[in-house]
């Protein structure tokens, strides 16, 4: 997320695409970690809010993470692989982490 904001804030186009447990991130009822110094979520929504491209898959929605089936805070980020991977086509640079 920081380096998402950070060239977001340099004015490169960013889209981010949740996959796997990661999809906890753009739900509500996720709570920051004691341990953890950033809060990724509201994080996550400051990126959205601020114009980045957010999707999560559909399909993780209900078989991953620890609030499996719970909503995503935006319905409209729920995606699909197909996004992804017109994302990936029209991209000049992928990372994965």
């Amino acid at each position: 997320m920081r380096l998402a904001s950070t060239l977001h804030k340099n004015g490169e186009k960013v889209n981010v695409f949740l996959m796997n447990d990661a999809v906890d991130l753009a739900r509500d009822k996720t709570q920051k970690p004691e341990s953890y110094d950033h809060d990724l979520v509201l994080m996550l929504k400051k990126l959205y809010e601020s114009g980045v491209a957010l999707q999560a898959c559909g399909t993780c929605n209900a078989r991953c993470g620890i609030f499996k089936n719970e909503p995503y805070f935006d319905e409209k980020v729920s995606s699909t692989m197909q996004v992804l991977s017109d994302w990936v086509l029209q991209s000049e640079h992928v990372l994965t982490f």
